[in-house]
């Protein structure tokens, strides 16, 4: 455990318009749906300007082409592709990290292995990756995949996935490649590259990674999962996880749990940062925070088909219940907190679509920026969270807000920094880097290394 006194983590979630429904319409959003590199180039550079740990890309892959029924009001998470994105990023940033979505379910762990350790070194070693095993039905298509794996085994396939390309990455020491010698002819470390022969319940391999260990020996581990297989993943595996929270009790809950199963497999609760998901809306007073959040929220579209977290519920009556419907095998943590809430206040479709689908479960808070600041930093203090991943709804202009606004509030407070002080994201979140375990083993043949999830 670090002797340094806590500090507080921050990384903000990227999307075209901002993360509410009604963004896009609103005055000075961008009014197209082509891709702008520099807008993407813009929201990060102010990112960076605030000092915040990591910027966060999402990756909802694959569209269904079974119907285009409504498709000219979709508007959101038709972005770049997030490590095409990253790379490019990473080019016109010094600091800030970047956090990357991939699904496992669509790659091979030594293809995505090779291009995640080129980032980690074209970054300077500020690539973190989102690991992701959920399967919409959309996506599922789209990769022509007949017969989807249920939730457990995807994170069971995930779990395999990730342990190979740990064992991929250790496969070059990290001194591997600073020997070379003109004079003699030696090039590199031949004690020093450790052959991966792999045995898991879903992947074999035998191979050596065609390029070096990454600068921070993995890159940052996130993940986001509610639900009771997706802790205990991210207890195995994450270094940052993406809760849901709408009230502090349930933060609290959350933080105990997950930071107990991660002691429970032999870690530093330390080593895995909680990051609730915030919204915000800012201004001089909370009357026109209020304000600027119900224009959002008048521009929200209801026609055409109504998805609550996966779930259609375009025939119910929008201001009805919620009918009881079958837990679905996608986002089962959050469909559980969305269905608590909706009994526990008796809402309706309508309200539950705004109060939980717009912002995903995640809290919302208005006012002031020391009205920010406080529940930032109520949060913080009593265990709800090492941090939080921001979520603005609106963008650029809540980003900013809170950048100018909110950040110097928490840095008068003594809660965050106010200079970098480090280059890389592990650095920034304080977190160890990984030790290879190969490297003081001496030369000899590579052992076979068997994959387990349980």
């Amino acid at each position: 455990m670090s002797d340094k006194k806590r500090q507080l983590a921050l990384a903000v979630f990227l999307t075209r318009h901002g993360h509410h429904p009604g963004a896009w319409r609103q005055p000075g959003t961008a009014s197209t749906g082509k891709p702008d590199f520099r807008y993407w180039a813009d929201l990060v550079r102010t990112a960076e300007r605030g000092k915040l740990d990591a910027a966060f890309f999402a990756d909802f892959v694959g569209q269904s082409g079974d119907s285009t029924r409504g498709i000219e009001r979709r508007h959101a998470f038709l972005d770049f592709e997030p490590l095409t994105a990253t790379a490019a990023l990473a080019s016109i940033t010094s600091h800030i990290g970047l956090v990357a979505t991939v699904n496992t379910n669509f790659e091979q762990p030594y293809a995505l292995a090779r291009r995640l350790a080129s980032l980690d070194h074209i970054s300077g070693g500020r690539i973190g990756w989102n690991i992701v095993s959920s399967l919409a039905d959309g996506a599922a298509k789209s990769f022509g995949i007949d017969q989807p794996a249920s939730h457990a085994e995807r994170y069971a396939r995930a779990h395999d996935f990730v342990e190979l390309a740990k064992a991929l990455w250790n496969s070059w020491e990290d001194d591997a490649f600073e020997g070379a010698d003109k004079e003699s002819g030696i090039y590199l470390n031949a004690d020093a590259v450790h052959p991966v022969h792999y045995r898991g319940p879903y992947y074999r391999i035998d191979s050596v990674l065609d390029m070096p260990r990454p600068i921070q020996g993995y890159p940052v581990f996130a993940q986001a999962g509610n639900s009771e297989v997706g802790r205990d993943f991210a207890a195995r595996h994450a270094e940052m996880i993406y809760a849901a929270a709408q009230f502090i009790e349930d933060a609290q809950a959350f933080y105990k749990d997950v930071k107990a199963r991660v002691a429970g497999h032999g870690r530093d609760p330390d080593t895995l940062k909680v990051m609730p998901g915030l919204s915000f809306t800012i201004g001089s007073s909370l009357q026109e925070a209020q304000d600027k959040f119900g224009a959002l929220e008048e521009k929200v579209d209801f026609s055409g088909d109504l998805n609550l977290m996966g779930q259609d519920v375009s025939a119910y009556p929008l201001d009805g219940p919620l009918p009881d419907l079958p837990e679905p095998e996608n986002g089962k943590g959050r469909w559980r907190q969305l269905t608590a809430l909706a009994r526990r206040e008796n809402l309706t479709i309508r309200q539950l679509f705004l109060r939980f689908n717009a912002v995903r479960g995640h809290r919302v808070v208005l006012g002031t920026p020391a009205d920010i600041a406080d529940q930032i930093q109520d949060w913080f203090e009593r265990d709800a969270a090492d941090g939080f991943n921001l979520i603005p709804p609106l963008l650029p202009s809540s980003l900013e807000d809170f950048v100018d606004l909110v950040v110097p509030e928490l840095q008068r407070r003594g809660l965050f920094r106010t200079e970098y002080e480090a280059t890389t994201l592990r650095e920034h979140l304080r977190l160890p880097r990984p030790a290879n375990p190969n490297a003081s083993a001496a030369r000899a043949p590579a052992p076979i290394l068997e994959g387990e999830f349980a």
